[in-house]
């Protein structure tokens, strides 16, 4: 009961202080010697609080939707000038703590430039510097691959097991591979009919059938590859000014 009266009292402290109607330039927050008034006025000296109030902040947040849209001295202009992507190289260089951080960073990046690209739809107008988005994918891409690779070290230290979850590769009756993660059962499994009616084996006759699943994988990604150098050839003979430019970069 004492512990939440001496709260109240605190929070009425506080909240005296905190109030900017009627306070004076360089006046004291009642109750809190050392605290002085600085808030909204642009002149007054800087907020000096106590060593034991340096957690307290005033700042006022006045971030809205503006975000979502590029800087207003890039509005009008065909070419934004931006630099390169984060490579898996820089980043493992960094903390935890800071890749979060740029992951954010990145992350309201992409909302900007999403918005760019839905408003040059709506307006007919090409996006300017439509690279930039590629570029915040791909940090964002490597960012989650460094995370990864820290945490199956994490997890090799501590348990020597690579996933999160302890299994094997196996077989299906269709020659497929796949990773089986162990379950808990209530029974052993030779007594498990569910789980004995399931096959991790295939037979001799299923090798040929093997082959040719492979072979139309290979050509299919053969095809795609083909298509794509297909399509590089038909926008350098569109554009040939902006192939100049990207090998003169």
């Amino acid at each position: 009961m004492a512990a939440s009266v001496a709260m109240a009292a605190l929070c009425r402290r506080l909240t005296a202080a905190l109030r900017v109607s009627g306070a004076r330039p360089g006046s004291t927050a009642a109750g809190l010697p050392g605290l002085t008034l600085n808030l909204f006025h642009k002149n007054l000296a800087k907020v000096e609080p106590l060593h034991q109030l340096k957690f307290l902040h005033t700042t006022l947040s006045r971030r809205g939707l503006e975000e979502f849209f590029d800087d207003p001295r890039n509005w009008g202009e065909k070419t934004v000038k931006s630099g390169d992507a984060w490579n898996i190289k820089q980043l493992r260089g960094k903390s935890s703590e800071d890749l979060h951080k740029l992951w954010y960073v990145l992350l309201k990046e992409k909302n900007m430039l999403l918005t760019l690209e839905q408003e040059s739809k709506r307006q007919l107008r090409p996006m300017p510097s439509p690279e930039r988005l590629e570029k915040v994918e791909k940090s964002m891409k490597n960012i989650d691959l460094v995370v990864r690779e820290r945490e199956i070290a994490l997890r090799l230290l501590q348990t020597g097991h690579e996933k999160p979850v302890p299994g094997e590769w196996r077989h299906d009756f269709l020659g497929r591979t796949y990773w089986y993660t162990y379950k808990e059962w209530p029974i052993p499994w030779y007594l498990n009919k569910k789980y004995k009616k399931r096959k991790f084996y295939y037979l001799p006759h299923v090798n040929h059938f093997i082959r040719l699943r492979l072979e139309k994988s290979l050509r299919r990604r053969a095809r795609r590859q083909n298509l794509e150098k297909t399509r590089q050839k038909v926008l350098k003979r569109k554009f040939p000014h902006l192939a100049v430019k990207s090998q003169s970069q």
